[in-house]
Formats: C-alpha cells, sequence, structure tokens
C-alpha cells in the first residue's frame, strides 16, 4: 500500500490529536495523528503500549503525547516512551503533507533518527 488520505490540514491545530483509521497491508490500523507544538504533523499507533487505550484521546504538549488512563508519555517523533508506566515503544509512521492533504503510510515504520 501507499500513503493514504486520512484528513485535510485545516482539521487539526497545534498541540490537538485525533484517532484515524488506515488501510494497511494486513488490515485496518488504528493511528494516532497529532500536531505538535511548532505546527509539525506524526502518526504513531493509537494503543497505548502499557494500558492498549486510546493515545488520541491524550493531551498533546510539545512532541509529547500523554496517554489518558494512566499518564504515559510517548515522544511523537520516535515512539519513544518517556514516562512510566509503558516501557515498549510504539509504531510511529512517516506522514506527507501534499497541498491540504494529509497523508500516512502504515506499511513503513520510521525509526529515530530516519525523518
Amino acid at each position: 500500500m501507499t500513503a493514504q488520505l486520512v484528513c485535510s490540514t485545516g482539521d487539526l491545530a497545534p498541540e490537538e490529536a485525533m484517532k484515524v483509521e488506515v488501510d494497511g497491508a494486513n488490515g485496518p490500523v488504528e493511528v494516532a495523528l497529532a500536531r505538535d507544538a511548532d505546527g509539525g504533523w506524526h502518526a504513531i499507533s493509537d494503543v497505548c503500549s502499557h494500558g492498549a487505550v486510546s493515545l488520541s484521546d491524550g493531551e498533546v504538549e510539545g512532541c509529547l503525547v500523554e496517554c489518558w488512563l494512566h499518564g504515559s508519555q510517548f515522544d511523537l517523533r520516535t515512539g519513544a516512551p518517556l514516562q512510566l508506566p509503558a516501557m515498549r515503544p510504539v509504531p510511529v509512521y512517516p506522514v506527507t503533507i501534499d497541498g491540504d492533504r494529509v497523508l500516512v503510510d502504515v506499511d513503513v515504520t520510521v525509526t529515530a533518527g530516519t525523518h
């Protein structure tokens, strides 16, 4: 699969997140699409690696998203957990901005330092 349209650039303000579902090679993937404080776009797995709840329902601050259930924080750029109780990272997916279209590719995961 390739990058797929998930929303338009006007759908999220900085430090906001929303849940989107993207078709992947192995079926639908729940993604937390977020904008950081500087307006950058990020896509990570919407499922917290600790409590299996929606990260898009959490607070976005700077380049972090905080899980609303137990307070785990994840770096939107790398998926790395920065606050316990989460200890495992979440997948990060590439985001492409094409005009006012926001596209995400869930068949490719980004590793730290590659985007």
